[in-house]
């Protein structure tokens, strides 16, 4: 475990700023509307009536309607506007909100946790300005509102730990939307919060886990052998103890510096209707196309690949697994034809489909990688193959993703063409 200087770590103070209901605020704000007494729900209705809420608006969450609910979850009796999803809309109104953090704070002081949250290190700022750091973020909260109309919430803490758990456990039940925590307020304030899952990394598989040794509050991660938590968490015991007493080692110098060990491409589709075996295939042949143009154009070569597949109705258990490529490759070719044979070998025919994902595993930089010559084709065959498809990306980025096409993206049940037009699997 990490030990940290109280007194180092009490010199830093962070802020955690959350974009209160960002979609349906959005949406809100677009329309003229106040978020806070207006029903409005970011869901394309068009899926069905149990289309995924992407987002409710804080009216609504008052009135009982929980966030990520479906839309037959919402009560029939109440009337609210369905906004389509428009990812595209909220991308630049995140990037927006980012640039106007750029006029305060340098770039390396701020880490995007997601589109509507991100933890800010205002440490050296605080005198420059004058300033707290909860005067900071209420500043930062009323400029955003100034310029966007959406209002946030904050959490201020001496690590990024305090600050996000400060601004989800805490900020909500504050008239501001603001609150502070350090290491005697956390113990103080935290220590005993239930459910445990209001936590920040305490999802509910891990909450179980805890209850079986009477563990249901971070208090109670204190009181118990270390060991024991070592043995069932592994690594990950280290984080929950450090949380429990409210350290973070981590910091945003930290995460930018971080360089994985290892590197992957993935394409994930929840489908919208069962499709069967041979659709799929079709399917995973197009989501494989995709992961090879972004390997090249990334100058990358994968060593593995991965698939697995989702099965509708009552079937729980998937299919799927894992292989290693001969040689570490960008030749398309031969990725196709490695995700086929996985498909064919480890997929049932027999029933629905609902979910594929693929994944291309172990991607490095082409240019580390000596390149080996197979011997059932030659070189120029190989070059060939990849140019094509570098043509098929320079045209996809001056003309539109769908400007070339293959005949298969032509298919029933193919999906690509309407996949290009989408952002994250929603309208643009």
């Amino acid at each position: 475990m990490v030990k940290i200087s109280l007194a180092l770590e009490m010199r830093k103070t962070y802020i955690c700023i959350d974009l209160k209901s960002f979609y349906a605020s959005v949406e809100c704000v677009a329309r003229g509307l106040d978020p806070f007494s207006s029903n409005l729900v970011v869901a394309d209705p068009g899926r069905g009536h149990g289309a995924l809420c992407l987002a409710v608006s804080p009216a609504m969450k008052t009135r009982g309607v929980r966030n990520r609910c479906r839309l037959f979850e919402i009560p029939p009796e109440m009337k609210y506007i369905a906004a389509l999803p428009r990812m595209r809309q909220y991308m630049e109104v995140s990037s927006d909100i980012y640039e106007n953090y750029l006029k305060i704070f340098r770039r390396e002081d701020i880490y995007a946790y997601s589109i509507d949250e991100c933890f800010i290190d205002v440490t050296s700022y605080l005198p420059l300005y004058r300033m707290n750091g909860r005067r900071m973020a209420l500043f930062l909260m009323k400029s955003i509102f100034v310029k966007t109309g959406i209002s946030s919430s904050a959490g201020i803490g001496s690590n990024m730990f305090l600050a996000k758990v400060a601004m989800d456990v805490l900020a909500k039940h504050n008239a501001e939307r603001a609150a502070v925590l350090d290491e005697d307020s956390f113990k103080e304030e935290i220590w005993h919060h239930r459910p445990i899952t209001d936590i920040w990394g305490i999802g509910t598989h891990m909450a179980t886990r805890l209850a079986k040794y009477g563990i249901f509050d971070l208090y109670g991660i204190t009181k118990v052998n270390e060991s024991l938590l070592y043995k069932e968490f592994g690594k990950r015991a280290e984080y929950l103890i450090d949380h429990a007493y409210g350290r973070e080692p981590c910091t945003i110098s930290d995460i930018h510096s971080y360089t994985p060990a290892a590197r992957s491409l993935s394409n994930g589709q929840v489908l919208f209707k069962d499709y069967d075996y041979e659709s799929a295939r079709l399917l995973t042949g197009e989501m494989a196309e995709v992961l090879i143009q972004q390997l090249l154009e990334k100058n990358l070569v994968a060593e593995g690949i991965s698939l697995h597949v989702g099965y509708s109705g009552n079937e729980r258990r998937g299919n799927g697994g894992s292989r290693k490529l001969e040689t570490p490759t960008d030749i398309p070719k031969d990725i196709w034809a490695a995700f086929d044979r996985l498909y064919v070998e480890k997929v049932r025919e027999e029933i629905p489909i609902r979910t594929v994902s693929l994944c291309l595993e172990n991607v490095r930089k082409a240019e580390e990688v000596p390149r080996i010559m197979s011997l059932f084709r030659s070189s120029e065959e190989e070059d060939r193959d990849k140019e094509l498809e570098r043509v098929m990306i320079q045209v996809k980025r001056e003309f539109g993703k769908n400007a070339l096409l293959r005949g298969f993206n032509y298919a029933p049940g193919a999906m690509q063409q309407t996949r290009n037009g989408l952002v994250g699997g929603h309208h643009e």
